[in-house]
């Protein structure tokens, strides 16, 4: 069973000390690839080295969160797009608009949105998708720079009406870990079978949202890439399919949306 990870902050300093292990960790447990996701222009160039190091495993998104929204300015939107031109970058992203933590102004945060989408189109590669408190917005958003888009909702977390609107909009969606949390993941579950299996990804976060339902769970509550079968778990179970099922038909859409090879047998 080979499982493919599409968003895992792979450059974060809390893999510092034990980053190769996490690797081999995960591909132990089956996780076969995994994109890097770029959220500042300096995690991209790091995301960007990593994929380097690991050819055919690890792959890299190219982009500005909205909380660092004020860092694209008009010169760094050029350093942007020489990093997602790069064959390793498979998408542009983490993009978007984050109304719940408000850590750039919206302004700046819809003026970077639209600078990612617009370099999205210009290098043919997916977007790679953040929305938080924001729905309204992100969807206008969306549909100004034309539907049906190539890209990946990545950590829904929201309503069936959400959903539906990002299915219209043409949009994969990736679940993490939230639905393993009975106190706010509970209403995921009944949508998993409202969603396509070839638009159905599975990611991680980590090292954000560690299942809460892993056993044991790790006295650092540090996520990593390895605890993505339980993710899987989860979402197999809300669909009724077995988990060999579902992670032939995430790993073969993750493999249609962003472009990936096949991985090297025992790489």
């Amino acid at each position: 069973m080979a499982l493919i990870d599409i968003g895992v902050n792979l450059a974060h300093d809390s893999y510092d000390a034990d980053r190769d292990a996490v690797i081999a960790r995960a591909h132990a447990a089956g996780v076969v690839q995994m994109l890097i996701t770029g959220s500042t222009l300096a995690s991209t160039h790091s995301a960007l080295a990593l994929a380097r190091a690991h050819p055919l495993r690890l792959f890299a998104t190219a982009g500005v969160h909205p909380h660092h929204a004020l860092e694209l300015t008009a010169q760094r939107a050029a350093e942007l797009e020489e990093l997602a031109r790069q064959p390793e970058v498979v998408a542009v992203g983490e993009c978007g608009l984050d109304y719940f933590r408000d850590f750039s102004p919206r302004d700046a945060q819809r003026q970077a949105f639209h600078r990612q989408l617009e370099l999205a189109a210009a290098v043919g590669k997916p977007v790679f998708l953040h929305q938080r408190d924001a729905h309204g917005d992100f969807a206008a958003i969306l549909r100004e720079h034309g539907a049906p888009r190539r890209g990946v909702a990545h950590c829904f977390t929201g309503s069936g009406e959400e959903l539906t609107c990002y299915l219209q909009l043409g949009l994969a969606i990736g679940i993490t870990g939230w639905i393993c949390d009975e106190r706010r993941g509970a209403h995921l579950a009944a949508l998993m079978p409202q969603i396509p299996a070839e638009r159905l990804l599975l990611e991680t976060d980590a090292p954000y949202l560690l299942p809460r339902d892993l056993k044991p769970r790790p006295a650092s509550r540090r996520n990593e890439p390895a605890y993505l079968r339980q993710v899987a778990a989860a979402v197999a179970r809300a669909r009724g399919e077995s988990l060999e099922a579902l992670a032939r038909s995430s790993s073969a859409a993750a493999r249609a949306l962003f472009g990936l090879p096949e991985p090297r047998e025992g790489g």
